[in-house]
């Protein structure tokens, strides 16, 4: 039986596996997940969108140590990157990604994996301070506030304009998006920025003369809500 299990053993691929170094491996994911780490709060920070996705943000983290694991095997040997390059060409993204950042954090994960999975953790560290500086300093948070879609239903012009007033009043930002006029009255949509979480001043304008309905309206890219 053991003379058996020895023929096993060395036929098998065992012998041919490429010596690898735990605690090198170890440090290398270690420091790919740091990296994603700062990816993902840098995201949250930054996102301008309605609804943040917890979901995202640890997919950042998977893709930059997942990205350093491909890079340790690559690196280690020519036939298993020819193996690899074939086994990733089948993989296709069904998931459509809408906003542009997130296409960008995504590119930034994998560029981070790559550099610190080919031992170049230096250039990674570096190089995603710097990206995070520069967004920072673009975006500014959430300098642009909270966006929404404001939906009124009016009498008329002199019901709209007090209306819009208050908006104006109540909001950090505000634009016309659309304006119907017919013989029930008039609908006006408005992208506004809100200061805050604040929608109280919500009941204040639905109570004003001439308004039917003021609806506060979300999209995160999804649904609406």
């Amino acid at each position: 039986m053991n003379h058996v299990l020895n023929q096993l053993f060395s036929l098998s691929f065992f012998e041919k596996a490429v010596a690898f170094s735990l605690p090198d491996t170890l440090l290398i994911l270690l420091a790919a997940a740091l990296l994603g780490l700062f990816i993902a709060a840098l995201y949250r920070v930054t996102y301008q969108g309605v609804m943040y996705t917890m979901t995202y943000g640890v997919t950042l983290v998977a893709i930059t140590m997942v990205s350093a694991m491909i890079l340790c095997v690559v690196t280690s040997n020519v036939v298993l990157t020819l193996g690899m390059v074939g086994a990733l060409s089948i993989i296709r993204f069904r998931t459509s990604i809408k906003e542009p950042m997130d296409i960008m954090y995504m590119f930034w994960a994998v560029a981070a994996g790559i550099a610190t999975g080919a031992g170049m953790a230096g250039v990674a560290v570096v190089g995603s301070l710097a990206i995070g500086l520069v967004i920072l300093l673009l975006t500014r948070g959430r300098a642009n506030g909270v966006p929404y879609i404001l939906v009124l239903h009016v009498d008329g012009q002199a019901a709209e304009e007090q209306a819009m007033q208050l908006v104006r009043q109540q909001v950090k930002r505000s634009r016309v998006k659309s304006k119907r006029v017919g013989p029930e009255g008039t609908e006006v949509t408005v992208d506004i920025r809100l200061r805050g979480e604040d929608t109280a001043f919500m009941h204040t304008l639905n109570a004003l003369d001439g308004v039917h309905s003021a609806v506060l309206v979300t999209y995160n890219g999804e649904y609406m809500t």
